[in-house]
């Protein structure tokens, strides 16, 4: 049912990305800050929604379905915003290609894998993966609004890459794991849950 907890704080994460993408219009330094505090509190409601699904027994296939779109959205409109203010260019463009490629290759694959019934367990270093991401994508969103102290931006950009080596290895894992009901067109017993 879509107005359970879990799938309302689901909702509410796509429902963030228009005032996301609207804060970066904004005069800096309050853009940087309000895009972060966005983007934060999407990032939370990711994290709650999961844990309260699970612990209230709300999952659903609706909660299955929106949370990697809803994920997948943040992340993809939050990228290309960076892009567009210059936060992320040159050499960094590519650790961002990397990730917007990945995440339409694993959306390609779950499509693909629900129609055979088959879903791929989540691993400890997805979930690292998306947390490298977002940590990255929140120090790009703060830009020059940073710290003295802190190297915001160099930051930001090493985590860009870092996240991108996992994404090549998550990547990498979840095609080598999905492979092989994509040349066979057949579901094997014994597969677990969703990988993100």
């Amino acid at each position: 049912m879509i107005t359970t907890i879990p799938n309302l704080l689901t909702l509410s994460r796509i429902l963030a990305i228009p005032a996301l993408i609207g804060a970066f219009y904004l005069t800096a330094p309050l853009s940087n800050w309000l895009a972060f505090a966005i983007f934060t509190a999407a990032g939370i409601t990711d994290i709650l929604d999961g844990y309260l699904a699970r612990s209230r027994g709300e999952e659903s296939g609706l909660g299955r379905f929106l949370d990697p779109v809803a994920d997948k959205l943040l992340v993809a409109a939050t990228l290309l915003m960076l892009v567009h203010v210059g936060r992320i260019g040159e050499w960094t463009i590519l650790p961002a290609v990397v990730i917007l490629c990945r995440e339409i290759l694993v959306s390609g694959l779950r499509e693909f894998l629900a129609e055979l019934r088959v879903s791929v367990p989540v691993s400890r270093v997805a979930k690292w993966k998306t947390a490298m991401q977002m940590v990255a994508i929140g120090f790009l969103i703060v830009g020059d609004a940073g710290w003295d102290l802190i190297p915001v931006m160099e930051v930001g950009r090493l985590g860009m890459w870092l996240a991108a080596l996992f994404t090549i290895y998550t990547g990498y894992d979840y095609l080598q794991a999905g492979l092989q009901h994509v040349t066979t067109g057949t579901a094997r017993d014994g597969d677990g849950a969703d990988r993100s």
